[in-house]
């Protein structure tokens, strides 16, 4: 079975090198939303804190192979399969990151934290809602130092 997605939009921010993976946290990128969907398309959401992001990791290759290997090839984290990863590379090369809305303007929506470099494709746009968060969230200590510096300016 094969799907066919078009993007919704494309990513415009300060970030152009794909291989810069730390210091998200600051990063505010603009997503302009293609005019087939008109103007109020985003009408709404600016009532919301959170919007998750989904987007293609155009630029990425498929991993070659599927064998667990270290995140990041990083020789001090342990080896793990590609879907217990969150790099770009990825049987579909799809992404979703949640972020804080900055601010919304016709199909302009302004967000901060997006992981994503100018010029990626956006797929979707989904409003985060409380009472689809997880509540006790569990993750091995290798993750932690793996992010320490994700996010930070």
């Amino acid at each position: 079975m094969h799907f066919v997605v078009q993007p919704i939009g494309t990513v415009r921010n300060s970030r152009t090198d794909i291989a810069a993976t730390d210091h998200w946290g600051r990063v505010r990128s603009t997503i302009t939303v293609d005019p087939r969907f008109g103007e109020d398309c985003l009408l709404g959401l600016a009532d919301f804190s959170h919007v998750d992001v989904f987007f293609v990791f155009d630029r990425a290759t498929e991993r070659p192979n599927y064998q667990p290997r270290p995140p990041r090839g990083r020789a001090d984290l342990p080896p793990v399969g590609v879907f217990a990863d969150r790099g770009p590379h990825r049987p579909n090369r799809m992404g979703m990151t949640t972020c804080a809305i900055t601010s919304v303007n016709g199909r302009v929506l302004e967000v901060l934290g997006l992981d994503a470099a100018t010029g990626t494709p956006v797929i979707d746009l989904k409003p985060t809602m409380i009472e689809f968060q997880p509540t006790n969230v569990r993750q091995p200590e290798w993750v932690t130092r793996l992010m320490a510096k994700y996010f930070l300016p």
